[in-house]
């Protein structure tokens, strides 16, 4: 896509998550790929309010080059741009939120974690189809660039084992999800966070989908599951 088109779409689609509740206050990002660089929302940045000629613009290396000074998280963003291109799920765009139901899944009190774990089940097609694998990150204040080397681990570990992801859940603060552009990484967002409710109101008890059942996913759409 064109930096002109990529502009006006990561405003449309912060919009968009905004005004449905997805994103509030100042937080959450989206960035894109460019060929010759980088596009992310400012720093401290209402995605609903967003100016196409204010969006941080960012070199190869990641050294800002125009706008408003880039978010905090580009390192995340980064990492994931590169650790994700050699797999079946490349990351052309990247948006990070702090969605509601998703963040509540990690709070529960006295839950351990493991760096295996996984945000959800395989609880409805579409989330297998959609997003698939979702496994969660240690909390880490936002910025950590610890955080980048676990989600690059994370990324490389699953795309090893035939199973590439496009999300991550960093605990107590929200997902990463990646897709090849805006409008399809928002989607994959949406599916995501739509689960997670779900998840919630059935009080996490609903059973999996069936091995064969995801199975059959895998043949008919290409799951990555």
């Amino acid at each position: 896509m064109t930096e002109e088109f990529a502009r006006e779409e990561i405003c449309r689609v912060g919009r968009s998550l905004f005004e449905r509740g997805y994103v509030h206050a100042t937080a959450g990002n989206v960035s894109v790929r460019l060929d010759d660089g980088f596009l992310i929302t400012p720093t401290d940045a209402c995605l609903g309010f967003l100016d196409p000629a204010r969006l941080a613009r960012l070199d190869r290396q990641g050294e800002q080059i125009g706008g408003d000074r880039a978010s905090k998280t580009i390192a995340l963003h980064r990492k994931i741009y590169e650790a994700s291109a050699a797999t079946a799920c490349p990351a052309k765009c990247v948006i990070h939120t702090h969605s509601t139901h998703c963040v509540a899944l990690t709070l529960t009190p006295g839950e351990a974690h493991a760096r295996s774990a996984e945000l959800l089940p395989a609880l409805t097609p579409y989330f297998v189809m959609k997003v698939g694998h979702v496994p969660r990150v240690p909390c880490a204040r936002p910025g950590d660039a610890t955080a980048a080397e676990h989600v690059a681990t994370a990324i490389g570990r699953y795309a090893g084992a035939g199973t590439p992801i496009r999300a991550v859940m960093l605990d107590r603060l929200g997902p990463n999800v990646w897709h090849d552009s805006p409008a399809a990484a928002m989607a994959t967002l949406e599916e995501l966070e739509e689960t997670a409710r779900l998840w919630l109101l059935s009080g996490r008890t609903a059973p999996s989908l069936a091995d064969a059942a995801i199975g059959e996913l895998r043949r008919a759409f290409g799951a990555h599951w």
